[in-house]
C-alpha cells in the first residue's frame, strides 16, 4: 500500500469516527434526549452510520479536497487582481500616455 493510499484510508477512518461519533450523539439526544436508554440507542446508531460515512469519506474527500482548492484558488486570484482602471484613464493607458489629474476622476 502506498503512503498516499494509507493516509487516505486513516483520514477517512479517523474522520469518519469523529463525525459519527458526534452527529449520532446529536439525533439521538434530539429524537430522545437523555433518557436511560441513551447510551445503547447512541451505540445504535453510531455502529449503523459508521460504515456508510466511512465509504463517503472515502468516496467525496477527493473531490471535495479539489473543490476546496479551486474556491481558495480563485478567490486568491480575485484578491491578486489590480483594481479595473478608471474608464476616464484607460484610454490614455492604452495609448501610454499617463492621464492628466484635471481630466481623471479618479486622481481626487
Amino acid at each position: 500500500m502506498s503512503d498516499a493510499l494509507r493516509l487516505r484510508f486513516v483520514f477517512a477512518v479517523l474522520m469518519s469516527l469523529v463525525m459519527t461519533l458526534l452527529m449520532s450523539a446529536w439525533v439521538t439526544w434530539l429524537n430522545i434526549g437523555g433518557q436511560t436508554d441513551f447510551l445503547p440507542r447512541w451505540r445504535h446508531a453510531f455502529l449503523a452510520a459508521w460504515p456508510v460515512a466511512f465509504c463517503a469519506v472515502m468516496l467525496f474527500a477527493p473531490r471535495v479536497q479539489s473543490l476546496s482548492r479551486g474556491i481558495v484558488a480563485a478567490r486568491m486570484s480575485r484578491r491578486a487582481r489590480p483594481a479595473s482602471a478608471c474608464p476616464v484613464c484607460a484610454p490614455d493607458a492604452q495609448a501610454g500616455t499617463p492621464a492628466s489629474a484635471a481630466s481623471c476622476s479618479c486622481a481626487s
